[in-house]
């Protein structure tokens, strides 16, 4: 019947307690593996939607790179996002997110493909000359020794002058998550569709 089947994989746990201590959340957390399709689907109803950003975040939340964000993935990254997280941890995440490249800096091209995926998810179009307007008051505020990249210090440097970046990297309902997420399920299996 049909070109796929389902294989259950099993993916370990973490122990709840450990997390519990290393973030913000306490016990009464629970969520559900989420493969990269299901994480596009639950941000854009579509899972079919490319989206950089999305795809950025997932790999961020994937810090084991296993193409699931388990539990333990899930609060840690998710605890950078609660109102108790501290700024520098905001900050260190926010310049991951943009260093596409992993170079350690974050660098115009960076830039510019994050704006642009930003333009198209908003539908918004604007001209070559804006963007490029954009990026070079960016650099210019970001980048002091005008090197044409933006390491980590003058990255946290330009987030103190500018704390309105890390708006968005605070979601105050993490506050209370099981309220907020009450049909999450723990569970430590995982569905592959594996073609025949």
């Amino acid at each position: 019947m049909g070109c796929f089947h389902s294989k259950v994989r099993e993916i370990p746990m973490e122990d709840p307690f450990a997390l519990a201590s290393e973030t913000a959340f306490g016990l009464r957390m629970r969520i559900t593996v989420l493969l990269q399709e299901e994480f596009q689907l639950a941000i854009f109803n579509n899972k079919k939607k490319e989206n950089l950003f999305t795809s950025r975040i997932f790999d961020l939340f994937d810090v084991k790179k296993k193409g699931v964000i388990d539990f333990g993935d899930f609060v840690r990254a998710l605890n950078v996002f609660h109102p108790s997280a501290p700024m520098e941890v905001k900050i260190e995440f926010s310049f991951k997110l943009y260093d596409l490249d992993n170079t350690g800096f974050i660098e115009r091209h960076e830039v510019k493909q994050m704006i642009n995926a930003l333009l198209c998810e908003a539908e918004i179009k604007l001209s070559e000359e804006t963007i490029e307007t954009i990026i070079n008051k960016t650099f210019m505020d970001a980048d002091p020794n005008q090197d044409g990249k933006i390491d980590k210090y003058e990255w946290k440097n330009f987030v103190y002058e500018n704390p309105s970046l890390l708006k968005v990297m605070t979601l105050p309902y993490l506050r209370d998550v099981t309220t907020a997420f009450p049909s999450f399920v723990f569970h430590s299996k995982v569905e592959d569709e594996i073609a025949e």
